[in-house]
């Protein structure tokens, strides 16, 4: 069993989150897991930047993206500078709460995992009740993706993906965008490590208050579980 003191590298891409990202970030670095906090910002055109320059922690390191790519490149970015031995992915947009990195890592300390989904869909957490048509959409995107890749996934959609650090950087992501989810999904299902999932809350975002994701992203993702399996 790891140490579970610093052995985990947080990946947080963002784009124009200036209402959430100082506040994100510093709850992510209350956590006594995360040694190392890597920022990828994504092309921000709002004040997100000069936010980030006003951090002052020795665990965090900003990356600059030239122009927006992507929450995929950014990831892909993130993930290749990784340390330390567990890395998670977590959106600047506090829709997840990092208060739970705990429950995602346990598996892998405990040997039992390589790759860990939180999932929105199963679970007593509190759930913001927001979109059904979203709700139904993830549910059948999820569906597709285990029909292809075997597995018996409740959120593959989910941002809280926690991997061994050696398993997430032995995959070559190629998706720039949403296209990461089902990408990641099909490759651990294909590398066949062994993968465990755990209930999660959720404080999602409506569009007024900045969410991105959108209709055309669905339609990509359905793409990715096509062009994966």
């Amino acid at each position: 069993m790891t140490n579970s003191e610093s052995c985990l590298t947080v990946v947080m891409p963002c784009f124009n989150e200036e209402a959430t990202i100082i506040e994100c970030t510093t709850k992510v670095l209350e956590s006594h897991h995360v040694g190392e906090l890597i920022i990828v910002d994504d092309g921000s055109t709002d004040t997100t930047r000069s936010l980030l320059a006003t951090l002052n922690d020795s665990r965090v390191n900003v990356l600059l993206q030239d122009v927006n790519q992507g929450k995929g490149a950014a990831l892909a970015r993130g993930f290749k500078a990784a340390t330390l031995p567990y890395v998670i992915v977590q959106d600047a947009d506090l829709e997840y709460d990092p208060a739970e990195f705990t429950k995602l890592l346990q598996p892998l300390l405990d040997g039992k995992a390589d790759v860990v989904f939180g999932s929105r869909f199963i679970g007593s957490d509190a759930h913001r009740v927001l979109y059904f048509w979203h709700s139904v959409a993830n549910r059948m995107l999820t569906l597709a993706s285990n029909m292809f890749t075997n597995l018996n996934l409740t959120d593959m959609e989910t941002c809280y993906k926690c991997f061994k650090r050696e398993v997430i950087q032995s995959i070559d992501l190629k998706e720039k965008r949403f296209g990461i989810e089902p990408e990641l999904a099909s490759k651990v299902a294909k590398g066949r490590w062994r993968i465990y999932e755990v209930g999660i809350s959720y404080s999602g975002r409506t569009y007024e208050e900045g969410k991105k994701i959108g209709p055309k992203d669905a339609f990509r993702a359905i793409y990715c579980v096509l062009k994966y399996r």
